[in-house]
């Protein structure tokens, strides 16, 4: 019998996290939650997806410590076998912060959840899908990369660098069967935008194309298909999912 495959989502309690994990669980992978903090929405989580008919378990650490990383790929692989796709989704707050206040403990902050995390996550889990000759690996990323918001900065380099991250190992990775894609969000209200004003949303949603905010599963939908075999012959590439606010 064939074994299920196997996903690890960083970050995977609330928002777009959540909204990834439940894709791919209907799309009958195994999911692995990560989270770190909120015990009680990774449970729901949980519980929403086993309900459904799919398969998922839970896995505190902190994505940014490398015993954590350790122990949560082993405890990973322990429970569902191997890890087949890694979603690098975990995220920080993200003040704004004029650039005349702005610290390098800021900007290294940042790196922390979009450099290191993935350099950690990926140096545990790349060996196995060598040996697979199998993978995948999706990075959360963000259409700040081109907009570039004032007061920004330090996300904004970050999450350059993570782009950064995904061509050079698209190339890298790419002899062994590992694709690695970036998935750029626009604007995605979740949870933490609650006591947001109606009118921010009203006035960003005038400048998007399609006239309206996304939503988390519409980052999910787009995670998923990464993920499948529909898409093995896309690597290195970056998929914006914003209604066109780019338009490139």
């Amino acid at each position: 019998m064939t074994r299920p495959r196997t996903a690890l989502v960083t970050g995977a309690s609330r928002g777009l996290g959540a909204a990834v994990s439940a894709a791919l669980a209907r799309d009958g992978l195994n999911v692995a939650l990560n989270y770190r903090r909120d015990s009680a929405a990774a449970t729901s989580l949980r519980e929403r997806v086993t309900a459904a008919g799919g398969r998922a378990e839970l896995f505190r650490a902190d994505i940014t410590d490398e015993d954590d990383v350790g122990r949560l790929c082993d405890s990973v692989r322990e429970t569902f076998g191997a890890i087949d796709v890694l979603v690098l989704n975990a995220t920080g707050p993200q003040p704004d912060i004029p650039v005349e206040e702005l610290r390098w403990a800021d900007v290294l902050a940042q790196l922390e959840f979009f450099v290191k995390s993935p350099l950690l996550l990926v140096r545990k889990v790349v060996p196995g899908m060598k040996e697979r000759g199998y993978g995948r690996i999706v990075h959360i990323g963000s259409d700040v990369v081109h907009l570039g918001p004032p007061k920004s900065s330090a996300y904004v380099a970050a999450k350059s660098a993570q782009l950064g991250l995904a061509h050079s190992w698209a190339r890298e990775f790419g002899p062994h069967g590992i694709t690695v894609n970036f998935v750029a969000p626009g604007w995605i209200p979740t949870d933490r935008h609650h006591g947001i004003p109606a009118s921010l949303m009203e006035e960003y949603a005038r400048d998007v194309p399609l006239g309206r905010l996304g939503s988390p599963s519409d980052i999910g939908e787009a995670v998923a298909f990464l993920a499948s075999d529909r898409a093995a012959f896309i690597t290195g590439q970056t998929l914006t999912v914003n209604g066109g606010t780019t338009l490139s």
